[in-house]
């Protein structure tokens, strides 16, 4: 039997297979993106394919209206092959990978942020140098008068322009020696690294080929984020991002372990994030920038400890299982030619120190950007993602702990959610009146809603609170034009009717995705409520809030304080940092001592298991309400 995939807008893929075989399996098997967050368990109903020809046996989903199926579309998870069959894969904005983004970074806000990181680090002492040089050589051409061995020519050469002790030459550096050399006439480029009385030749190339580069690297469970930069001026070369490629295996850090641990998962998984994700927005911001991928001579990379665990091919298993031990904090001499990176193979690969099974490097490199750990103010930083991780402290200790808080944040468990790209609604604000929405969307002016993301998810679920449209539980109570319900009653509230979405279809908020996301909500502040009873200290203690993650262009504080999320505090107290773990990848990648300085915020860090904590449980169940059980806890977030 032959299945088809028929990308939408693209190629198609064909794959042999046995009656009965799973359709998403297939896909996996194929390397066919199909978005499936709850890896094919049939919650999300987000992996959905349109049968155009065959036969598919079919479990029906809710997700899947009886229009819908009768046009043929259905839940990828939920069919088995039967016999021959083309089934059409919709190439739509929440779909796994997202179309690769570069950024403009004529921007000066997208400056901004790096430069602002720079800056405070400086006022920290942190010193932005590091031991990368390009030299610029002159060497005789040979002749039958000196038959000198081109590398010993070489070495007498860089020794002329730097005095050093002794220059060593790699083999991937002595393979492309001779015909550089003629090539260029015995004039080059030489970049390498100057360590005490050693220079290590790393490349050699045209004279005028001088620029040196550094990639940081921010590997979300969702998001891919990365940057292209000058190692010598810091200067900001490319930016770009795409989804994660391993999203197909499962939204959660969960079912990517589980899938690792069967036969040759491993090896996917790492394929995923190396071969499909990581290389080609490499290659695309070389491209952007004009240079070669040989120029990167570093790279830093800020991610979770299981995003470090697949990104290296080790056994993630140990993460899941009690006693939750994972196999490296962090790792030492790891280079690019290891992983197989598009870089200088000789580049060193900085991953940032992971601190317990659920607080990774993402957050020591965050936590390095925020600076918390150099003030007197006691600092909260909260970093949003598929798991929501938390610091607590200042200069003289810092507290950690992560919370399941699921991929809500990011567009996941939620019907119509999608990650923060074009077409999603990023902000909303709704007339109490009339229960009208009035919506901001990302991307050009004119652009249609495509679906939710993070910040958006917020702020509707904030203004139906206000609005009295929901209830504390978040059920609709209140009945209008834009609330329909379902034949079980179950009731949604209407943001974008299917003739005003870029996708046909509805885009709505319905009870489910509510719930979703109050668990999500109560899953961050019972955790920022048990991080501060830990010390002894309640929200009034904190001096600062600093909020980081990919969730939108930046968060309405108010409406997050109004539901319950983060602690009813003064507004100014509030602070949106961006991708703090891409700008502290960026902070290694140009500066020693920055790197250094992660190391040591992490091995200074104190990590707090929630899951053994007493009391942990009983404060996310009192969470799970709008605002809270606790009324008191926010005398702000009254309605209206």
């Amino acid at each position: 039997m032959k299945v088809t995939f028929q990308i939408e807008g693209g190629s198609s893929v064909s794959i042999e297979c046995n009656a009965g075989d799973n359709l998403l399996e297939l896909a996996r098997r194929a390397n066919v993106a199909i978005d499936a967050p709850c890896s094919g368990n049939g919650s999300c109903g987000k992996c959905r394919v349109q049968l155009l020809e065959g036969e598919l046996e079919t479990i029906k989903s809710r997700h899947i209206s009886e229009e819908e199926y009768a046009q043929g579309w259905r839940l990828s998870c939920n069919c088995k092959v039967v016999g021959d069959c083309t089934v059409l894969v919709p190439d739509i904005a929440s779909a796994y990978q997202s179309r690769m983004k570069t950024a403009d970074l004529s921007s000066p806000k997208e400056i901004a942020i790096f430069e602002d990181c720079q800056n405070s680090l400086k006022e920290s002492g942190i010193q932005f140098d590091n031991d990368f040089l390009a030299l610029d050589v002159e060497m005789s051409p040979p002749s039958p008068e000196d038959t000198m061995p081109d590398v010993e020519r070489l070495i007498w050469g860089v020794q002329s322009v730097i005095e050093v002790d002794t220059v060593r030459v790699p083999f991937c550096v002595m393979k492309k020696l001779a015909s550089t050399l003629r090539e260029q006439n015995f004039h080059v480029c030489v970049k390498g690294l100057h360590q005490r009385d050693t220079f290590v030749c790393m490349d050699i190339c045209a004279p005028e080929d001088t620029v040196l580069c550094g990639c940081a690297i921010d590997i979300g469970t969702t998001t891919v984020t990365m940057v292209l930069t000058d190692l010598k001026t810091g200067k900001l070369l490319a930016k770009g991002s795409s989804g994660n490629g391993q999203i197909r295996y499962g939204a959660d850090v969960i079912n990517r372990i589980i899938e690792q641990s069967r036969p040759g998962g491993r090896k996917k998984l790492q394929d995923a994030i190396i071969k499909e994700t990581l290389t080609p927005i490499i290659a695309n911001l070389c491209k952007t920038a004009g240079v070669s991928p040989m120029s990167i001579l570093r790279l830093a990379i800020g991610a979770n400890t299981t995003m470090n665990h697949l990104l290296v091919g080790v056994d993630a298993d140990p993460i899941r299982m009690d006693p939750y031990i994972p196999s490296f904090f962090g790792w030492e001499d790891l280079l690019a030619s290891d992983l197989k990176l598009p870089a200088n193979p000789l580049a060193k690969v900085l991953i940032a120190p992971n601190i317990g099974s659920y607080v990774g490097g993402d957050i020591t490199a965050g936590t390095l950007a925020s600076g918390i750990w150099d003030k007197d103010e006691m600092s909260l930083f909260i970093d949003l993602g598929t798991n929501g991780e938390l610091v607590f402290g200042n200069r003289d200790f810092l507290m950690s702990c992560a919370c399941s808080a699921g991929p809500a944040f990011e567009g996941g468990d939620i019907s119509c959610g999608m990650r923060a790209t074009d077409g999603a609604i990023e902000a909303c604000v709704i007339d109490k009146t009339t229960m009208t929405p009035s919506l901001t969307i990302v991307g050009d002016p004119g652009q249609k809603p495509v679906g939710i993301c993070g910040s958006g998810i917020i702020d509707i679920i904030s203004e139906l609170f206000r609005c009295g449209i929901i209830n504390a539980r978040g059920l609709f109570v209140r009945e209008g034009e834009r609330v329909k319900r379902d034949d079980h009653g179950m009731g949604r509230y209407v943001l974008a009717a299917a003739a005003e979405s870029e996708t046909g279809r509805e885009i709505a908020i319905n009870e489910v995705d509510i719930d979703n996301f109050i668990r999500a909500k109560g899953a961050i502040f019972s955790a920022i409520d048990t991080l501060l009873r830990s010390v002894d200290m309640t929200p009034e203690c904190i001096d600062h809030v600093y909020v980081a993650g990919g969730i939108g262009s930046g968060i309405n504080m108010k409406n997050a304080v109004n539901i319950g999320m983060f602690p009813d505090v003064e507004l100014e107290k509030y602070s949106y940092i961006g991708n703090s773990s891409l700008t502290g990848a960026y902070a290694m990648v140009i500066s020693e001592d920055a790197a250094q300085k992660t190391s040591e915020v992490a091995a200074n860090m104190t990590y707090l298991e929630l899951s053994t904590y007493p009391g942990y449980m009983d404060s996310f169940v009192a969470a799970c309400f709008l605002p809270h059980t606790d009324a008191g806890l926010f005398p702000s977030s009254r309605q209206e």
